[in-house]
Formats: structure tokens, sequence, C-alpha cells
């Protein structure tokens, strides 16, 4: 696997001090997570221990009776304040749809910012599955800062204390003022974690997460892509800035 290498070179201590200097450039600060940027690249990483679990895209996410994988709270319920659920005609907003047909007829279409645009908006498979899709969330006020990137652009995380690794895709806008760490399901099983409830947080793994973020790399169309070519347009990212040794000589040892 192509970064199978990281989890080598993240998890000695001797390797880490053993390396070039770092030559990272200091970048800026976000709700607490240092934005560091990789020389002549676009590219940058930051290193965070916080983690939230985002839900949607899954067709199972929610549903009227509150059975879904994850609350409706999380959804912006009370009705008349749905966030992540399709409402197909503004004029009822309090009539989300409902899916009527598949193996999850009766529970509501959720949405994410990053879609299909070929399928209709009550296609479900329009949308980035979180429960199969490693992605990653912008917070609004991110999103909105030069340089951050855009929804369809890929990256790589690292659970820096067990050296598991996952490529990912920039997926959802999360609220404007939430901090960074806000992910899939998929992600953190990725990164160690099993059955990661969304609910209640079960399962998600501890550590100190690394996610170097590649702007630019978005195809066209931004979405679908399939897991090969998310892992292949995330290998050719990480060649072109000379591989993992550009964060790794600049993250500290825990």
């Amino acid at each position: 696997m192509f970064l199978s290498t990281l989890i080598l070179l993240l998890t000695s201590a001797e390797v880490s001090q053993a390396g070039t200097a770092c030559d990272a450039v200091e970048g800026f600060d976000y709700r607490g997570a240092k934005i560091k940027k990789i020389p002549m690249s676009p590219a940058y990483f930051y290193t965070i221990t916080q983690m939230a679990i985002d839900a949607d895209g899954a067709p199972n996410a929610y549903h009227p009776l509150d059975k879904g994988i994850d609350a409706l709270a999380n959804a912006g319920f009370p009705k008349g304040n749905w966030k992540a659920i399709l409402v197909e005609n503004p004029k009822k907003p309090d009539e989300p749809f409902v899916q009527t047909d598949g193996d999850f007829a009766g529970f509501f279409v959720s949405r994410t910012t990053l879609q299909d645009r070929s399928l209709a908006v009550t296609n479900i498979r329009r949308y980035v599955d979180s429960t199969r899709v490693p992605y990653i969330v912008f917070p609004g006020e991110f999103f909105k800062l030069k340089g951050t990137g855009d929804f369809g652009d890929v990256g790589v995380a690292m659970n820096l204390d067990n050296g598991k690794e996952s490529p990912f895709v920039v997926a959802d806008a999360g609220p404007p003022t939430a901090p960074l760490g806000e992910v899939s399901i998929r992600l953190p099983e990725n990164l160690g974690g099993a059955n990661v409830n969304p609910r209640t947080g079960a399962g998600m793994p501890r550590g100190r997460f690394a996610y170097l973020v590649f702007p630019r790399t978005k195809s066209n169309p931004a979405w679908p892509v399939s897991s090969e070519q998310l892992q292949k347009r995330t290998q050719e990212s990480l060649t072109a800035i000379g591989g993992w040794d550009r964060v790794r000589n600049c993250v500290a040892p825990h």
C-alpha cells in the first residue's frame, strides 16, 4: 500500500530524529490548530487531538422516528431548521424528503456539500456516504480562508500514536465557527477506531492526528471518485512534495 512506509516513519522515535530539519513555513492558527505550509507547494498540514463525527451522506443517518445511526438533533431538529437533510420543497420546510425505496426506505436523505450532480437530489447515491468514504469537514470560516482548498480536494491523515493512516477527501461543510477535526465515520475507523458511533462517540480512536491537505487536487467532476482513484491521487500528491518526510520532520515526538 502506498502509505505503508509512513507507518514505519512515524512509529520510530529514533528515525523521526534522523531526518533533515523541518522546512515547513508557519502559516496561521485556526481555533487551536497550527497550520503549517509546505514550501513551493499549496499543501499544508496540522496536528490535533480532537475528533468529531459527521454521519452526513450515509443512507441510514437520520430517521423520522430518530432511529438512524445519528441523532436528529445533529441534523437540525426541531423541524424547520434542517441542516443536513434534504427538503425538496423549500416552501414546505416541515416536510423533509423521505427515501421511498431501497434498503433504507423510510429514512431521510442526508446530504453532503460534495455531490454527484449528475444524479437527482433525491437519490441518496448523489452524496458522499460517511460509512464508506473517509472524508473531512471544513468549518465555514476555515473554508473561506485563502489557500485552504475546496470540496473534492484530497489529503492523507495519520494517527501519530499508532501509525495507522488513511487517504481522505474534503466532502462537507461544518458550522462556521467550529474547530477542525470533524470527519466521516469511515476515517476514524481507518485510523484505529472500531464500530464508531456518531451518537455517543463510542469506538473512536485515541491519539494525535496529523492531516495533510492538498489543495487544487479535485477532479472534474469533483465527485464521484472511487477508492482506487482517491488513493492514486493522494499518492501522486504525496510524491510531488517529496513524501511524508516533509511532515514527519516537523512533528515533535509524543
